[in-house]
């Protein structure tokens, strides 16, 4: 192997030795000099671009709670050469910062379009021209009021899929949230409810994060929740119910044949093995019906029982006298 190796080196260096060779790596070296001299007149080049610069507030004491949420980047268009904002482009931005103690005065903190386009001239220098920054002004309403607690009320449309079932009640990360806002609340806001949560075809439990249904002019703590929707799998299932005979005179005995009754249905997964009871019943008023068989009436039937039926509908009977 190291032969080998030792022969494609000596072939390569005999080649860059040769005329051609030397004619070649030339060639290479004008192509690079080419390219940086590219590099260079690229970058002196005047150029606009827009940049999001991300923006955080700082210093906010922990009595305050902002009504409207600052916004997460200030979006700017900049004109300057390409070599000054290429390390911009490429070597991210930092965070353009507000101390709150300095802009917040009246319940409100307000950063005007000549101290906002002030700080991002200083962001990139004053070799490059700042053309637009939106939002141009930043204005947001704050309180030291304490929160006033509401009920949260889940508004959903669910449907699991063919043979599943909502197995359970639908719960909710928090069943009440604050509200904080600049005036009083209207006595009558004493609930708020989530946008409506629609979903469809569920075959296994899920939890879904949901935004609570905004109020102009308030601020809505915690703004969104998690909603566990529990849905299980329907299990075939049939047991055997004995029927009891309802108003016998006194004296008289009905039998049946067959004295029982065979009941189907679903039921979800996880409460397959408890049985809830199930009345099955026939009426001896029925006896004088055309026929020689009495209907079979099922009542009591859990809510826990999906799509039950039952075989037979109706047995025979003899009527026995009691000494």
């Amino acid at each position: 192997m190291r032969e080998r190796l030792k022969k494609i080196l000596s072939r390569l260096a005999a080649a860059i030795k040769s005329q051609q060779g030397r004619d070649f790596m030339l060639y290479l070296l004008f192509c690079f000099v080419a390219f940086i001299f590219w590099v260079f007149l690229t970058l002196d080049n005047e150029v606009q671009r827009d940049f999001d610069i991300p923006y955080e507030l700082t210093d906010v004491p922990d009595s305050v709670m902002v009504i409207v949420n600052p916004p997460s980047a200030i979006s700017v268009s900049v004109k300057g050469k390409d070599s000054q904002l290429l390390r911009y482009k490429w070597g991210g931005l930092s965070p353009l910062k507000s101390k709150w103690t300095d802009l917040a005065h009246d319940d409100v903190f307000f950063v005007t379009r000549e101290r906002l386009e002030t700080r991002v001239r200083e962001y990139f220098g004053q070799a490059v021209t700042v053309l637009s920054v939106r939002p141009d002004s930043i204005k947001l309403p704050y309180t030291t009021s304490p929160g006033v607690k509401v009920k949260l009320d889940v508004v959903a449309d669910l449907e699991p899929a063919l043979q599943y079932i909502i197995s359970g009640p639908v719960t909710v990360s928090t069943d009440s949230v604050k509200l904080y806002s600049i005036g009083d609340l209207p006595h009558s806001l004493r609930q708020v409810s989530t946008e409506t949560l629609v979903r469809t075809e569920l075959t296994d439990t899920s939890t879904f994060e949901v935004k609570i249904r905004p109020i102009v002019g308030v601020r809505i703590v915690p703004d969104r929740v998690k909603v566990t929707v529990p849905v299980e799998p329907l299990i075939a299932r049939k047991r055997k119910i004995n029927l009891t005979a309802l108003n016998v005179p006194h004296g008289e005995h009905l039998v049946m044949f067959p004295s029982w009754i065979e009941i189907s249905y679903l039921v979800a997964m996880s409460q397959y093995n408890s049985e809830s009871p199930v009345k099955a019943t026939v009426d001896y008023n029925d006896v004088r019906l055309p026929g020689n068989k009495i209907p079979v009436s099922i009542t009591g039937v859990p809510s826990i029982y999906h799509n039950l039926s039952f075989t037979p509908d109706s047995v025979e009977y003899i009527i026995e006298s009691v000494d």
